[in-house]
């Protein structure tokens, strides 16, 4: 579909520098003691919750009850309506993202709070649950474009650089890249130590 005639405008500067501070926020919480995957993986989980806690919410709250946010107003609802010129379900309440969005701020959000508190106290339960929100947000991300691949993406706006490589792919490809890097390491430390019961048991019958 055909963008807006302006390609930056000081919506899209206010809503970008909101999503870097919260980047910032990450970065600067993550803990300098702990080991590089560590630091990684909360820096991950605070950026993924304040995420989901602030801009997902806002569109939640103006996406039920007979609300929309393309027809909204104030400086919260235009952060959305800002990414809404790239993929326009994201302005009219369309039932499948705003599905998708009741999941991941009720869900999400939380799950990746709590894996923090396992981070925090250094338990290795953390990796069960890194395991259960990676392939939530994997899943969720599939299902956010795939029905939109299959149809033409008919409302997904690609002719703007802005909302085609900074929107649409960036902000959606990094909760691709992350989630794997997340489930790959996780998957080692449960293989690991599944492995080592495992030896271990063998040991005590012989």
């Amino acid at each position: 579909m055909s963008a807006s005639n302006d390609f930056f405008t000081a919506t899209s500067a206010y809503s970008l520098t909101f999503i870097a501070s919260i980047g910032v926020v990450a970065w600067l919480s993550t803990p300098k003691s702990a080991r590089s995957t560590d630091r990684f993986t909360w820096m991950w989980m605070v950026f993924d919750a304040l995420i989901h806690f602030s801009f997902e919410a806002i569109f939640l709250y103006y996406s039920v009850f007979g609300r929309q946010v393309n027809t909204s107003h104030g400086i919260l609802p235009e952060m959305v309506k800002e990414y809404a010129l790239a993929d326009l379900r994201w302005g009219v309440a369309e039932p499948t993202v705003v599905s998708l969005e009741i999941l991941t701020v009720l869900g999400a959000g939380p799950m990746a709070c709590y894996i923090l508190k396992l981070l925090a106290e250094n338990d290795p339960a953390r990796h069960y649950w890194i395991v259960v929100l990676c392939t939530m947000e994997l899943y969720g991300g599939w299902m956010t474009f795939c029905p939109e691949w299959l149809t033409g993406s008919p409302n997904l706006v690609t002719s703007n650089p802005l909302y085609l490589w900074v929107y649409l792919f960036f902000m959606n490809f990094v909760w691709v890249v992350v989630p794997v890097i997340l489930l790959y390491d996780s998957y080692g430390h449960i293989a690991s130590s599944l492995r080592s019961v495992q030896a271990s048991k063998a040991e005590k019958k012989n």
